[in-house]
């Protein structure tokens, strides 16, 4: 994964999910890789990016449509994984939707 998404010329979405994680893995590090890799693999996504420290994560993915971002929400697999979290890995989270209208890169 690379750190900074390489996303085409806008529009496109954005959904933010901000977390705050209870203790102890519980399978989250396996499952969380595991999301990565079958989202990525989704008709319509485009990157992802994400960083977390011990208070909070946020995690960014970019999607072509609405639709696609709908579909990756009620995927059977992303489904079991967002039950998994509301019971076992998160103590808090917001999801927003965005869309992205300007995008500026700067690389050296």
């Amino acid at each position: 994964m690379e750190r900074i998404a390489k996303t085409p010329q806008p529009p496109y979405y954005a959904v933010i999910f901000t977390s705050q994680r209870t203790n102890g893995d519980h399978g989250y590090a396996k499952m969380a890789n595991e999301m990565i890799k079958l989202a990525s693999q989704q008709e319509g996504f485009l990157g992802i990016e994400s960083a977390r420290d011990s208070e909070v994560g946020i995690t960014v993915s970019y999607w072509d449509s609405l639709e696609s971002i709908n579909k990756w929400k009620n995927h059977s697999a992303h489904k079991i994984a967002q039950e998994r979290g509301k019971a076992e890995w998160y103590q808090s989270f917001s999801l927003r939707i965005c869309k992205v209208e300007r995008d500026d890169l700067f690389e050296k």
